[in-house]
């Protein structure tokens, strides 16, 4: 089941519709140029194509497992993330003072979605090191730094997140897990935590766990976490490996899908471990690292969504099937199946426009030497992310479904593959923080908390995008229409939602959160299609003339659906409630 990467696509949207110029010209960045994004994204699709993707379906069938305390990765795991480590795959977008790459995050999104979509079991430990190790550089002390980080940068070390409880999942408020002082700075962790990925395992030398812990004179609730570092091995003062901490997993969950990635069940007997940023302040030390993870999350939605396309792509243009009024004799002839592979196409293209752009948002945050920029972009970064990961994940699925749909009958047989782009999509909406919780972020936290300030200035975002259609017909002689009345009609939906999410009572406002959330979605993936179409044609790329009919397409069938929602929004949580909690189960 070979995998081919859309690099052309991918460096297509990074010069044209996320603005990463803005980012190269940064003194951070100043050393970073195209030629050079070229051949980072061309070397990340080798990798991706030669060594992960020949691993996925065989991870598939035989995951990892656990015998006597220790847990075995899939065959072949082992070697490929070697290879991945010596490669220097995993610092790339870490910061060149603490032994990174220094690339932006911008080209992490398109390296890692390659990554991903070649083999997404795989690419969840790479992930998460990459997220604890960004909560270590912004919050441990500097020898907690000293000892640890350098090897995370490089991945020899791996990193895992400890937050879920059997009693507690996205409520941590509830959280038992116990942290009590040794007397020498350090302390006792003691409690059970679930579902951690890549808790446990041999790929790496090392595993550094980010564990949520209460101490004893912690006060209730969520104002009473504190994160701490707990690895399986520890350090000596030279660097060099000691004895076994004492936390093991006791279990491994039997999950619908990606079966190479261990989701242990981890145990902690009084294992030593060291705070992490001030005491009872655990959660948001977590949230540096989870933010991070939802971003990234929204890309494996995104890249496992490309992997189900282009197998579905492969499959019509050899099946041949039924009769049809096109030259061809296969089933992409069939207007219906075209139909799907383009729905699949534009939602997935618009969906890795918004992951990319949160990404040049956080970059600009960190980089830009102008303090209004960074604010600016600070909170473009804050708003997009809950988009980025739900609506990543959410196309994800949508395509990877349509793909079983495109083989008919041979895709709800493993053998092709396509039900295992399927399964393994399924998670993507439910950890860190369900679809459902970035709905509620996003109204809650990112709209209503600052009086709508961030979204009235994506707004403003989209009102530039729309004069660059006029000016892109008077220097190019486009015609661009559909996509003029399609913005325009977006940014009149996105408004009249944004204030009416801004003026509902709480309940009306969560009830309409998720219909917020797809509706921003659409419009803002369309707006930066459009914005890539219009930079494209202008700058003379080759690609333009395609990105301008894909664009087409999203315009006509997607964007807007928007309105749809809007209606929604517009009678609020009544729909809910009227119906009686009772009849749910039967009238």
């Amino acid at each position: 089941m070979t995998y081919t990467a859309p690099v052309n696509t991918m460096h297509y949207l990074l010069r044209h519709a996320v603005d990463i110029d803005s980012v190269l010209a940064t003194p951070a960045h100043s050393d970073t140029g195209h030629e050079l994004i070229s051949d980072i994204l061309n070397g990340a699709a080798d990798f991706a194509q030669d060594v992960l993707a020949p691993l996925n379906w065989s991870g598939d069938q035989n995951g990892a497992t656990l015998k006597d305390g220790d847990v075995t990765a899939a065959p072949g795991f082992k070697e490929a993330y070697k290879s991945y480590v010596e490669s220097g795959w995993q610092g790339i977008a870490a910061p060149t003072d603490i032994g990174g790459m220094g690339l932006p995050q911008a080209v992490a999104c398109a390296t890692n979605e390659m990554f991903y979509a070649a083999n997404m079991a795989f690419g969840l430990c790479p992930m998460l090191t990459a997220s604890a190790t960004k909560a270590l550089h912004a919050h441990a002390s500097p020898d907690l730094q000293a000892l640890y980080m350098d090897k995370m940068v490089t991945g020899e070390w791996s990193g895992a997140m400890d937050l879920t409880e059997p009693q507690s999942g996205s409520d941590l408020g509830t959280l038992r897990t116990k942290a009590v002082p040794n007397g020498d700075g350090s302390y006792a962790i003691t409690g059970q935590k679930i579902y951690i990925t890549w808790g446990d395992h041999e790929c790496a030398d090392n595993i550094i766990h980010l564990v949520l812990a209460r101490l004893p004179d912690a006060p209730a609730g969520s104002k009473g976490i504190s994160l701490f570092l707990a690895p399986k091995y520890f350090v000596n003062e030279d660097g060099s490996l000691g004895g076994r901490n004492a936390f093991h997993p006791i279990g491994l969950e039997h999950k619908l899908g990606v079966h190479a990635s261990p989701t242990c069940t981890m145990e902690f007997d009084s294992a030593t471990a060291w705070l992490i940023g001030e005491p009872n302040r655990g959660l948001a030390c977590m949230f540096t690292m989870m933010n991070e993870a939802r971003l990234f999350v929204g890309v494996q939605g995104v890249a496992i969504g490309d992997r189900g396309y282009h197998a579905a792509l492969a499959y019509a243009r050899d099946r041949v099937q039924g009769r049809t009024a096109m030259e061809q004799n296969t089933i992409i002839g069939h207007p219906d199946v075209r139909r799907m592979l383009m729905d699949m196409k534009a939602k997935l293209m618009g969906a890795r426009a918004i992951c990319m752009a949160t990404a040049v948002a956080g970059d600009l945050a960190l980089y830009s030497e102008d303090e209004e920029t960074r604010k600016a972009a600070h909170a473009r970064e804050a708003l997009l992310t809950p988009l980025a990961k739900a609506y990543g994940s959410d196309m994800g699925m949508d395509a990877t479904s349509t793909g079983v749909q495109v083989h008919g009958g041979m895709g709800f047989v493993e053998e092709t593959g396509a039900a295992q782009h399927y399964r393994d999509s399924r998670i993507t909406a439910i950890y860190e923080g369900t679809n459902g919780i970035q709905a509620i972020d996003l109204v809650g936290r990112k709209l209503r908390r600052d009086g709508g300030a961030a979204m009235r200035a994506q707004i403003e975002d989209l009102k530039i995008i729309h004069a660059m259609i006029a000016e892109t017909e008077a220097k190019t002689g486009a015609r661009l229409g559909g996509s003029e009345k399609a913005l325009r009609e977006g940014i009149e939906t996105i408004t009249a939602a944004t204030e009416l999410m801004l003026a509902a009572e709480e309940t009306d406002a969560l009830a309409g959160a998720t219909g917020y959330l797809r509706l921003c979605s659409d419009i803002i993936a369309g707006a930066l299609l459009i914005k890539a179409s219009c930079n494209g044609l202008l700058a003379g790329d080759t690609g333009a003339k395609n990105m301008q009919k894909l664009t087409w397409f999203h315009t006509l069938n997607i964007m807007p659906q928007s309105k749809s929602y809007l209606d929604a929004l517009e009678r609020g949580a009544q729909p809910l409630q009227d119906f009686p909690e009772s009849a749910l189960a039967d009238l």
